[in-house]
């Protein structure tokens, strides 16, 4: 496909998970691509400071991750004090990139930006990658021309505004994966096994990581694990499955296309990044959403994958080992579900997503 030609400026804010920061870079290499500028805000959080020094060819600026708090809280006047200060920054910066128009990729980090983008006459755009958007973008989106969904179960939520479906953008490493012996090697693991890819995404999973430990002694015969627990829990997690052959655990990896490469099926929170990187891979889960998530929008988006028949739906109240060793046994034992989950992923995917978003962008500058 040949991209199209842009000159324009594009502010792309995308801090604090990597459900919206790994969304804003593929963003932005589209758009840098296509011969656009690009500045990157980001939150102080360390997924977005790793990400400074990953991608070091982007400009980056810091700006605070103002979760708000109830209306009636003391900490009401606190936070609109630091809302206001971080709107007056970003209004600098909006001026000091000469920026053509803003895209926020969701979260409190995107609502400074898009505001200032109103105040100063620019247009703004939100994505959401959610089946169901959350409270930051639904505000965020006042402020903004048009909603870029990566979940047609989203649009609902945006009745007042143009609303485009665009998929949820995925980082170009993604779409060269190692060879298999070659990540295996990487991890250590044996790839003639199955394998299965465990991970917690940035929010954590402690009491998940603790089932998956008890679980493995009855996983099948020969099948492997690459854990992926989380820096804070990566020592106790270790401990839990000492001396078990054929099992891995790593605190973070840097390196998500290997560990992608040598996994046969993915056990996973459902949240939006996860997903998409899933259904553009074209990998079977069982999908354990993080039940402490904000309106419970990880279980809203693991229905989108259940009921499509790419992924197994478990709620991680009264997931027990015993049941959680009984589905993985079903999904490592059984080759033709995992082909036909994979099949069904794929059906989901839109490879295109990075492309769409700059599209959709262009299209409204260009009317300008």
């Amino acid at each position: 496909m040949e991209r199209k030609s842009v000159r324009s400026s594009l502010v792309i804010a995308c801090g604090g998970t990597g459900g919206h920061l790994f969304p804003g870079l593929a963003v932005a290499e589209e758009w840098t691509a296509r011969g656009g500028e690009v500045l990157l805000l980001v939150s102080e959080k360390k997924i977005d400071q790793e990400a400074r020094r990953k991608y070091g060819n982007y400009r980056f600026e810091t700006i605070p991750a103002i979760a708000k708090p109830p209306f009636f809280s003391p900490k009401m006047v606190p936070f609109l004090f630091k809302l206001w200060r971080t709107m007056a920054r970003c209004r600098r910066l909006l001026k000091e990139v000469r920026a053509d128009a803003v895209l926020g990729m969701g979260g409190f980090t995107s609502l400074p930006p898009c505001w200032a983008a109103k105040r100063v006459g620019l247009t703004a755009f939100v994505h959401d990658s959610n089946a169901l958007p959350g409270k930051a973008n639904r505000l965020t989106a006042r402020f903004c021309r048009e909603i870029l969904i990566g979940m047609e179960a989203a649009r609902s939520f945006f009745p007042e505004k143009p609303v485009a479906f665009t998929g949820t953008p995925v980082r170009g490493e993604m779409r060269v994966l190692p060879g298999r012996a070659v990540a295996a090697a990487k991890f250590g693991l044996d790839p003639a096994r199955p394998t299965l890819l465990v991970t917690g995404g940035s929010q954590g999973a402690r009491k998940l990581n603790s089932l998956v430990a008890a679980a493995f002694a009855d996983f099948p015969a020969g099948c492997q694990v690459l854990h992926v627990a989380g820096p804070q829990d990566e020592e106790r997690v270790r401990e839990e499955v000492a001396g078990r052959e054929g099992y891995r655990v790593l605190g973070f990896c840097d390196d998500m296309p290997a560990a992608y490469s040598v996994a046969d099926a993915v056990l996973s929170r459902s949240g939006a990044s996860s997903m998409t990187e899933l259904a553009f891979l074209g990998l079977p889960s069982v999908l354990v959403p993080f039940p402490y998530a904000a309106d419970d929008h990880q279980t809203r988006n693991a229905e989108v994958f259940a009921r499509a028949g790419a992924a197994f739906l478990e709620a991680e109240r009264g997931l027990d080992a015993a049941k959680l060793a009984s589905r993985v046994t079903s999904l490592m034992s059984d080759l033709q579900t995992r082909e036909r989950m994979a099949q069904a992923a794929l059906s989901l995917a839109v490879p295109d997503a990075a492309a769409r978003v700059c599209d959709a962008i262009q299209a409204t500058l260009s009317c300008k």
